[in-house]
This record gives structure tokens, sequence and C-alpha cells, in this order.
């Protein structure tokens, strides 16, 4: 099967799933709308899943996984998993968020994960994430989005703040307050959920809301070559990896020696630690109950692991060239020169020899260049959900992702032809010529 994607499609393609997955919940919501699209059928863990061969796709809050046990051999298939996260670095409103001070109304937040916090500063905002109200049955669940201005985190004036350009420190408490009115007319948050969502203000319980740039994603530079978006760390992997997989799961054959596996978590950003984070027993579970649907029990599953490989896709720094010396001198990374294998000795990478030859097999098979990146020796390295993963299942895991600058600012930057490239590399190490 041909593992090539077009390069303007993937990369306004991305530039829409970004635009409509402004939280996590959105996110797998758009995910789950290209598996529609390719006839994946959605399942609920409460339920009992089918004991037949099919494509399904799962949905735990923010987090999401996909399979096709089309062409399984038996119930000692062994996996071959895609996998990335769906959060990204942001402002979070707080429970009691109203705050009314110098005549102005303002939403008290905090920080989620590890933002570059001057980034957020003087855009203009918008909502997202999801609402809990008293339904008939209990607590009910509202998707939000409010994609209006809507929010803004105005900066100190140069005038009252004179050394501000030798060296910016901002207070996440006292400085990352943004404004949404002024006069004291504005709502209570609970006041304007039970607008957003139809329902009574006493019906509002709780939420799951974020902040997130309102600037549509973009191709830019003189020949379109560059694309700017938000929350590219780490939609850009969730995108190409959805589709990915359905590249690959369309193109099986009966001879596919493994099941596929797609898996998109929450919370990477905050560690991972929650019910569906890389951390949490989602994955392992989902997987077991597939091979029990294929008619197996726990020793099967166990001989599954054996001969599993998982794939953990979070996006990769390029080299800055306006900060070279950040970066080791032997690994540079280009944007738009391929995907990139991530190294660490340390294991905050759990990439090892096996496991790299994999993805060097892959790139080989897609026809697409193979980049590698290692932190410098006198700096910390970042770290993704692999490690965790490898040794929850105790499987072969490669660290890899796409090359991009301005990591975990409100808006980054990634080449416009990497999401074909990324893409075709994922289907590869997805499909059975692999």
């Amino acid at each position: 099967m041909s593992h090539s994607f077009d390069p303007e499609v993937e990369a306004r393609g991305l530039c829409q799933f970004v635009d409509s997955s402004p939280s996590s919940f959105h996110a797998v919501q758009s995910a789950g709308a290209l598996l529609d699209a390719a006839g994946f059928i959605e399942l609920t863990e409460g339920d009992a899943w089918p004991q037949q061969a099919g494509r399904f796709y799962t949905i735990r809050a923010g987090s999401l996984a996909a399979w096709s046990t089309e062409h399984a051999d038996g119930a000692t298939t062994p996996f071959r998993v895609v996998g990335a996260h769906t959060d990204s670095p942001n402002l979070r409103i707080r429970p009691n968020p109203d705050l009314h001070r110098h005549g102005w109304d303002q939403l008290v937040c905090e920080v989620y994960g590890g933002p570059l916090l001057n980034s957020w500063l003087d855009r203009d905002l918008g909502l997202s994430g999801r609402v809990s109200v008293r339904g008939r049955a209990g607590v009910e669940t509202h998707l939000v989005l409010v994609d209006t201005p809507t929010l803004r985190i105005p900066q100190l004036a140069v005038h009252l703040d004179r050394g501000v350009n030798d060296g910016l420190t901002l207070n996440p408490q006292t400085h990352l307050v943004p404004v949404w009115g002024y006069g004291g007319s504005a709502p209570s948050m609970r006041e304007f959920l039970s607008r957003e969502v139809g329902c009574n203000v006493d019906d509002v319980l709780a939420w799951d809301l974020m902040t997130h740039d309102l600037t549509p994603s973009t191709l830019l530079g003189h020949d379109g070559s560059l694309l700017a978006a938000p929350r590219l760390d780490n939609l850009g992997t969730s995108y190409c990896g959805t589709r990915a997989f359905v590249d690959a799961v369309d193109g099986d054959g009966p001879s596919t020696p493994f099941v596929q596996v797609l898996v998109l978590f929450d919370h990477e950003e905050i560690g991972s630690m929650t019910d569906r984070g890389g951390f949490s027993s989602m994955l392992p579970q989902i997987m077991e109950r597939i091979t029990r649907s294929l008619g197996g029990d726990r020793d099967d599953y166990q001989r599954a692991l054996a001969s599993t490989v998982v794939a953990s896709g979070d996006m990769a720094h390029a080299t800055h060239p306006n900060y070279p010396e950040k970066h080791e001198p032997n690994h540079q990374v280009a944007l738009n020169g391929g995907p990139v294998l991530k190294v660490n000795v340390k294991g905050r990478y759990a990439t090892d020899a096996v496991s790299a030859g994999w993805f060097r097999l892959a790139c080989d098979q897609a026809g697409v260049p193979m980049q590698e990146f290692g932190a410098r020796g006198d700096m910390p390295c970042g770290s993704t959900i692999g490690p965790m993963t490898s040794a929850q299942l105790g499987v072969s895991t490669i660290d890899f992702g796409a090359p991009m600058l301005s990591m975990h600012s409100a808006r980054e930057l990634m080449g416009a032809e990497d999401p074909a490239m990324y893409a075709g590399a994922l289907s590869a190490f997805l499909s059975p010529q692999l």
C-alpha cells in the first residue's frame, strides 16, 4: 500500500482539526468524526463489547482509543499502537472565578501545564471545555465552546515598567487574571454558563473550562511553507496519528499480523496521573478487552504483548535560528525535514536500538527523511507518555515527533510539509508491510 499523503491537504486538514479542537474534550470529538467517516463504531466502556472483528473506538472524557480487529489472526495477535495526547498548556478557570476590582470584571484562572506565560498576554481569548449540570438521572455533561473574543490579559505598559525589556517576570497569581468587562455588569460564571448550555443557574454544578487563542491556524511564509497554530503540541500528532491510523486500516489486507490501535490521552501536560492519562489503566484494560473479544484470556493477552510495539508521538524541538546554542550540535532538527526520533539515555524517552530500528524502517517504507533529536548534556530533557507506557505494558516503545518551534506558546510554529511526512511514517508503522 502507499503511505503518501498530500502536503497541502494534510497541512490544511491539521489547521481545521486544531481550530475545531480548543480543548481535549473537543479534540476527541474531532478525532471521532474522522473515525466515524471511516466506518468505525463508537463503544462505551460500560457495555459488553462485540465478540466479532471490526473497527471500534471509545471515548473517556478527553481521551480516546480506537482499534481494528478486522484481520486479527486469533487471540494472541499482538498490537501495533500509536499514542499521543490531546491536552496543551493553557489557563483554566477556577471554581470560584468571579472577581470585581477597580471597576474591572475579571475571572480568576490557574495555570495548566507549563505554558510560555508571556504568550498569553494581549490576545483575544475564548473559552472551551465542559460543564456538568443537574439532570434527571444525576450529573449530565455538555461541551462548551465560546469562540468569540471574551477574555484578555492586558500587559502593563512599558511606561510603568521601564525594565520590562530587560526581562519580563510574571506572577501567575497576580498578573494572569483576564478581564472580560468593565463596570461590574458581567454575569457570574454560573450565570454565563447557564445561558451557554440552556439550563437554570442553580443547575450548573461544575466546569472544566480553559482559555484558547482565537487567531485561526494558518499557513505563512513567502511560499506558504510554514504553519502557525495553537496547540500543535500535541494536536499535531493527534491529527496525523488519526489520519495515519485510518489510512493503515483502510489499506489492510488479510495478512495483517497485528491489531492496530490508536490512543489519544488527556493530561500529559500535568503528569498523566489521572483516570484518563497515560499512566492510567485505560490502555492496558482496553487492550485486554480486545484480546478477550477475540476469544482469548489473560494468558493470551500476555502472549500478545510479547510482540507488541508502541509508537509514542509528541512534537519535537527544531533548532531555533536565534538560539542555536540551546541545541545539541550533532543533532540539529529542521522544519520540513521529516519525523524526528527522540533518544535519551536517562530514560526520559523510551527509544532503544530495537525500537529505533522500527522507526527507521517505517520512514524508509514511507519514503520520508528521518531526523534524530537529543537534548544537550548540560540541559534537562523533557519526557512523554512513552516511558510510562513502555513500563506499564512491558513492550518495546519508540519516542518520536514532528519538528516545531515555540513549543508551549499560545501559538506555535511547524513546517507545512511535515504533517504529510509525519502521517506517512505513522501509516507505514501501522501497515502489514512493516
